[in-house]
Parts: C-alpha cells; structure tokens; sequence
C-alpha cells in the first residue's frame, strides 16, 4: 500500500445515505480519495510524508459546488461601488458620496447591491443619486440585477425622457407626468449604455471572486451566463485566460447565453463557442435560457395574472422573454446537439414552459443525458411538481430566498394571486415527488455562502433571525440540503468524479467548524468553512 498524501482522522465525514455507516477518516493520494473509513482503517495508509489532519470531532464533507452563479460579475462588484450588506438608504448614500469622493477621474460611478425593500414600492428615484453625485452618471443595479438605480445624468447621456418608448423586454419607471422617475426594469437598462468592463477588470474579478468562493468551501460552479448578449457583459474571456495560465483552481461550467432577441440561428454559433470556450478546468457545454424575470417588478411568468395594490386582479401576468410556442424548437436542437439546458424560469409559468420544451426534447431525442435543470422556482404549480422527475429535469434552488423578509413580504405576496403565494419554493413537494435538487446562490444577487442557503432551505428562516417560518411544510432535512449542494449540483455540472466522500472520487472537500448533525439546526447559519482542498490541495485556510 502506497502511503497517502493527505489523511483526515477523528471527525464526521459525511454520507448522503443516511443508511451508511458511521465514517470518522478519509485517505487522499495524487487528488484522489482512496479509503473512507473509521481511524484505524485510514491510518494505514499514513506514511513519512503524509500530511494527517485532526477534525477534532468536526465535519468533512465534499466540496460544495453553486450550479447557478455569476463569479465574474460578483468579483468585479466587490471592487465597484458596494452597496450590499443593508437596506437603509441613508447608507446607500454615505456610500456612493465616499465612492465618488475617492474616484474623482472615473466618468462614471458603477456598481450595485440596493435592496427593493428600501424603496417605496420597490422604485428608486434619480433625485437621491443627483444629491450625491449631481455632475456624472451613476447606474447602480439591485441585488437581483433585473433593474437599475440611475441618476438624472445618466438619463440624459442616454436621452431617456418622457418620450423615450418602453421596450419590449423591460419598463422604464415614471412618474405621474410620465418623467423618468429614475428606475431601469430589465430590459430598459439597456437603455443605457455603461462603460464596458476591461479584461483585466474582469479577469481580477474573477480570481477575487474566487478566493471568497474557495473560502466558503466552493470548489467549483456553473456560471450562469458565459457569450452574453441583450445588454449585459461578456465575461468569458476571463475564464478562458484563466484557464490557460492555471489561476482557475475551481472547476466551472460555462452556461452559454441564450440572446433572447434571437432565434434558432444563434445555434451554431453556440456550437463554436462550447469548442472555443472548453479549456483546461472551464467546459462549456450548456446552454442558458432567461424565459421570465422576478415576481417583485411584476416580470415573473405567472400563469394567474398579478393583483394591484388593492387585491385586484391585474391583466399582467409577466414577461415571456424566449417565445413559448418556439422554444420546445429551440431546446430539441440543442438537446439533440449534447446541450444541457439551465432555465431561469422563476413564474409557474416559466416553470411549465420550460418542462413543456424538456418533453418535447424527450419525446424528440429519447431520454439523453444533457442533465436539464431549472433555476430559481419561485412559484411552481402543484401539477408541475412531478413533472421534474417524470422528464429527468433537477430542480436547481436558491434557498436562501425562501424566507419572510420585506422584499417578499411587502413587494411580492401582496401582489400574486393566493393560491401562488403558497407554491413558492416547494422544495420539500419537489423531494417528496422524487425530484433530484441542485444548490446555487445567484451571486451576487444573494450571499455565494452555501452554508446560509443551506440553514434557510432547512429552517425557512434567515440566520439569525427569530420570526415565523416561510410556508415550513416546505422544510428539507439538514441530509438532503447538503447532498444538494454537493452530489446534486456535482450531477448538474457533470462531475460524476465528485459530490461525495468515496473512493474513486475527486479530492474536493470542505471542512466546517462543527458537526452540523449534532447541533440544533437553527445554528447552521452560524458554522463556518476552516478548510478548503481541490484535487487534494489546500486552495483556502
């Protein structure tokens, strides 16, 4: 028996199979793992060189993987103007003021992190901005990065005004004069047009961002937007070079942006781009879809229509951004190609269209293995719910939005129709109905710390927070959580050699500051990452 590199010894390594044995120690050589087992089992294999870690009774457990994010652009705003981390507007403003003070050359003040909640009605007003910075255009996107704070320079360097038409993907916010008020809705902020990022900006971005992912135990992600289009930044140049010099320690799937002002022509393109965009630890072969935007601005895809601000039902039932009646078309071909498809479809019926386009690929092609999944599900309608086993489609979470806070509880339940408001993220109908789950963050449009989403996924409570659970019957165990953002999301991004603690996989693996399993599970949210490895190598702690 050859002696290994690295030992783990007297913790709690972790197995998805509740039924599995009790393992205390894990045996890694050449960045592989070679033996799970009690102590004395991997302590043979420790020789003169091997590096032996004492868990002193904590948790070791595979990395996590976030099968939806956006590292680049979470690594760029970290050094742009930061609003994140509160929602009084007072702050906003002390913070974009000392922003601009120190970067008196730049032409423009960029960057984002503003919560809705802050905000009557969720819309921002310029006249804010104009009193902070008055003589240079600022455009600063919310935390969900479906709309835009702008200042009233920034309007008129756009020529935004009264005039200005709404386009047809997005909705300029106005007054009761029909003057811009001063917020962007999705489509709308490409109205106006910022100043493109830099390589280097975003290649910095990227190896900031992932020395935060590395630290909270991530060791690798889906992007969630590589080749993009329709207003917003390409950063797939940044993956690629970090590919090629070595920097990308993490393994990353690239999704290839769907442009939604398209049609199946763009495929072949995404053909060249998955050759071109396939270097060293980054592989690009799937294919993003945007079919709807967010419940909060009233763009979510809903099958039942949006009430006003009295209860009403509205005619608005949200935004199809991809047309439904072509994109069963669209998805055979790229199911066809060896395409996975990764949806965001956050209305229920975003959610249907997008299974509607995985049965007709299946019923098209047979039942391939491209490994569909679908972002966020907000709102998924109960007879869609086995839907995602049925067709093989993983249910791809964002739990940490599956809690009472203002942005939901004052800008989305008034506004959906009732029986929507109690099918929001049914991740436990979605397990019960033997759909497989995949974990992800959306970052930076929420915290990239998987052990957060994890503890509202089990609690449907924010961390630290004592108030009523958010709809508890959706509630998954501690188990099914972590398998989700290890061995589900490892699924989603075809990483077969990793997700778990076995022999034959990978050596990615977190180590957490306590055994989870033996503390109440309202503390989930306090456990942090001490350790991180990739192939067996420490990459954090």
């Amino acid at each position: 028996m050859a002696d290994a590199d690295l030992v783990f010894v007297g913790g709690h390594v972790f197995a998805s199979d509740e039924t599995a044995p009790p393992r205390s120690g894990l045996a890694v050589k050449d960045g592989s793992i070679v033996a799970v087992g009690g102590d004395d089992e991997v302590r043979d294999w420790v020789g003169a060189g091997t590096e032996v870690v004492d868990l002193a009774g904590r948790l070791l457990i595979p990395g996590f993987q976030d099968a939806h994010i956006h590292a680049v652009m979470g690594g760029v705003e970290l050094g742009q103007c930061d609003l994140t981390g509160t929602t009084d507007r007072d702050e906003y403003l002390r913070r974009i003021r000392d922003y601009a003070a120190s970067h008196p050359d730049d032409e423009w003040i960029v960057g984002g992190g503003w919560s809705m909640e802050s905000f009557a009605h969720g819309i921002p007003d310029r006249h804010l901005l104009d009193s902070v910075v008055p003589d240079r255009p600022v455009f600063l996107l919310n935390r969900d990065h479906h709309a835009a704070w702008v200042n009233t320079a920034a309007l008129e360097w756009a020529g935004i005004t009264a005039a200005t038409p709404d386009p047809a993907s997005g909705r300029i916010d106005r007054d009761a004069d029909g003057n811009p008020i001063g917020a962007l809705q999705e489509g709308a902020m490409e109205l106006v047009e910022i100043p493109e990022m830099t390589q280097d900006q975003m290649y910095d971005g990227l190896l900031r961002a992932q020395r935060l992912l590395h630290s909270l135990g991530i060791t690798g992600w889906q992007d969630a937007m590589l080749a993009a289009s329709n207003g917003y930044a390409d950063v797939s140049d940044a993956y690629v070079r970090a590919a090629r010099e070595g920097t990308l320690t993490a393994t990353v799937v690239g999704a290839l942006w769907w442009d939604r002002d398209r049609g199946a022509e763009q495929i072949a393109e995404l053909v060249a781009k998955r050759a071109e965009l396939t270097v060293g630890r980054l592989r690009s072969d799937t294919v993003k879809l945007m079919l709807d935007g967010i419940a909060e601005n009233f763009t979510a895809a809903m099958t039942e229509p949006y009430r006003d601000g009295c209860g009403h039902a509205t005619t608005n039932r949200g935004m199809s951004f991809i047309d439904p009646a072509a994109l069963p078309h669209y998805l055979t071909e790229l199911d066809r190609l060896g395409f996975q498809a990764h949806f965001h479809a956050l209305g229920d019926r975003a959610v249907r269209d997008a299974l509607d386009a995985v049965a007709a690929a299946r019923a098209a092609n047979g039942s391939s293995d491209t490994r569909p999944h679908l972002a966020h599900l907000q709102v998924v309608h109960p007879d869609d719910v086995p839907r995602f086993a049925q067709l093989g489609a993983t249910a791809n979470m964002q739990p940490y939005w599956a809690a009472h806070e203002p942005q939901m509880d004052e800008l989305t339940i008034p506004f959906l129709d009732p029986a929507a408001v109690d099918r929001q993220y049914p991740f436990a109908d979605l397990v019960r109905s033997g759909a497989r789950l995949a974990g992800g963050s959306d970052w930076p449009v929420s915290t990239p710390d998987p052990l957060q989403g994890i503890h509202v996924a089990v609690n449907r409570v924010l961390p630290g927070e004592e108030r009523e659970a958010f709809l508890p019957g959706q509630r998954i165990d501690l188990r099914t959580a972590l398998t989700a953002y290890t061995a589900g999301s490892a699924y989603v991004n075809r990483r077969d050699d990793s997700g778990r603690l076995e022999p034959g996989c990978r050596a990615d693996l977190a180590v957490l500051d306590r055994d989870l399993f033996v503390r109440p599970r309202e503390e989930i949210g306090d456990a942090r990452v001490e350790l991180t490895y990739v192939d067996g190598r420490r990459v954090s702690g």
